[in-house]
């Protein structure tokens, strides 16, 4: 049965640096024969750990605003221009308006976990696959493509009720349009929604691909006995190469 599994996985995983099972071929003795069931199954847990350790941070008070790799800014233009952005109204958010925009961006944060869960459920040998022998980033690239959408239409009316309770999107609709109306500017998005929405997303899959990083590149990181076993084709995809 071992060697129907060997040749079968072989057969199916051929790509320029060689097929998982021949990477596997190169483990050490006793690690055990990884089926295509354990590959898939290892991925998975690869991206539950990623979005349990990281996604549920930011859902917590302070998750984007104190985290300085993801807390939502001012767009750059606008931090640019100092005392003049508070000439034009915009005051407000250049001081504790910020906050108010994270806590929309932490509040709409929850809408996320059972996206993810699912897209995790749903990987194929062949995603696996694909993310196993992938950059660094692949886990995090997987998630972005299957539920970019999804996040978004969960996301944005979210945010859209955070930030309207406290009069911010008119206050940034109407402070944008005038700071685009000044002549050599560049222009900024009027739509406040979509800005906190857009960064939100941002914020998400960096520290989903900060985890998946950690996982890549430390043993220690490997959080259950089939993830050590599962990376441990990565790693020596590397060693091949």
């Amino acid at each position: 049965m071992t060697k129907i599994t060997c040749i079968l996985v072989a057969m199916i995983t051929l790509n320029s640096c060689g097929s998982l099972q021949e990477i596997a071929n190169h483990l050490p003795q006793g690690s055990g024969a990884l089926s295509q069931i354990d590959i898939g199954n290892g991925l998975r847990q690869a991206l539950d750990q990623g979005i349990d350790k990281e996604v549920t941070k930011l859902m917590n008070t302070d998750g984007f605003y104190k985290n300085e790799l993801v807390k939502i800014l001012l767009p750059e233009e606008l931090q640019k221009v100092g005392t003049g952005l508070r000439r034009i109204g915009l005051s407000n958010v250049a001081d504790e308006g910020l906050k108010l925009l994270n806590r929309a961006a932490e509040d709409a944060t929850r809408e996320a976990l059972p996206i993810f869960v699912k897209a995790a459920k749903d990987i194929t040998f062949n995603d696996a696959k694909n993310i196993l022998l992938g950059d660094q980033r692949a886990a995090t690239s997987y998630l972005e493509n299957k539920t970019q959408q999804a996040l978004y239409a969960k996301f944005s009316p979210v945010i859209q009720n955070s930030l309207g309770k406290v009069g911010a999107t008119e206050l940034w609709s109407t402070a944008i349009t005038r700071y685009n109306s000044i002549p050599f500017t560049n222009e900024v998005n009027p739509d406040l929604t979509d800005y906190v929405t857009q960064k939100a997303l941002e914020g998400v899959f960096k520290m989903i691909s900060q985890e998946e990083i950690q996982i890549r590149n430390n043993v220690s990181s490997r959080g259950t006995d089939l993830l050590k076993r599962v990376f441990a084709l990565q790693d020596n995809q590397r060693f091949l190469k």
